[in-house]
């Protein structure tokens, strides 16, 4: 799979485009009605346990407001908290840290919401199956939200079209799924190929050709297990279609090596994060 690594000029990229929605076109006007230039000292605390992610957007939110604002990280990055935990202290001044909290939240509770909610299928899912995102994302935060589940301890499908073949039932609808099989073998150049099959039927169809991995989509329990042990000593095994913290346990125990799961991006609650005195 994929591996992410967040650069500090992609990071104050985001929170710039952020911090300009927030204020554009006349800035904070409410808190400009606050003169008090004293430093104060906020905690940043988790209202709820969770996997805390996105401190560094925090951070750079705040530094970019104003650049003498401290933020102490008091917790790791992908580490799980408890109810009440301090992540993070911020020292500065208090009309700077009101204009730039509800964006640096924003980041913290959207990017702590996936990772945890993602952290909650891999524990029930097992070490042996892993639990992947999708590209049902929030346009132009796919990146972002690819970070969060790999904090979550899961991993990444493929990041756009263009990473590699994955022909699904639209693709196949009206067409021989072997034939499109063996074009996309034909032009693979060095890219993964993934068929999606809703029965066995498709499975025995496309069985001894030469892809990667074999997709079952919205298959009853029993089903998915005969097509595991059918293709598992010759393909990777992927299981999808609304699974959810009800069911992926049993969904793993067919002995799939992943499940991808799209309400882990599209659908996780935000962690509940307070800024306080």
């Amino acid at each position: 799979m994929f591996q992410i690594k967040l650069s500090k000029n992609f990071i104050k990229n985001k929170v710039k485009l952020a911090l300009n929605e927030d204020l554009y076109p006349s800035g904070d006007i409410t808190s400009s009605l606050v003169q008090n230039n004293k430093i104060i000292r906020f905690k940043l605390i988790t209202n709820q346990n969770a996997i805390v992610g996105g401190l560094s957007f925090a951070k750079h939110t705040f530094s970019l407001v104003d650049k003498k604002i401290k933020f102490i990280i008091k917790k790791k990055e992908g580490s799980q908290v408890k109810r009440g935990s301090v992540i993070a202290l911020i020292e500065g001044k208090i009309k700077s840290i009101l204009i730039a909290e509800r964006v640096a939240l924003n980041f913290l509770s959207h990017i702590s919401g996936i990772a945890t909610k993602t952290n909650q299928f891999v524990k029930l899912a097992g070490k042996k199956c892993e639990i992947c995102c999708t590209r049902k994302t929030i346009p132009n935060l796919r990146i972002i939200q690819k970070y969060a589940v790999k904090l979550g301890g899961g991993t990444n499908h493929r990041f756009n079209l263009s990473d590699e073949f994955l022909i699904k039932d639209n693709h196949i609808a009206g067409l021989d799924i072997k034939k499109l099989v063996l074009s996309a073998i034909k032009n693979k150049k060095g890219r993964k190929i993934t068929v999606e099959v809703d029965n066995l039927k498709q499975l025995k169809s496309i069985f001894g050709l030469k892809f990667n991995t074999v997709l079952f989509d919205n298959m009853r329990i029993r089903n998915l297990k005969t097509g595991v042990k059918i293709a598992k000593k010759y393909y990777e095994t992927e299981a999808s279609c609304n699974i959810n913290l009800k069911t992926v346990r049993s969904v793993a125990a067919t002995g799939v090596n992943r499940i991808s799961v799209g309400s882990i991006t599209h659908s996780a609650p935000a962690v509940d994060i307070k800024l306080e005195v």
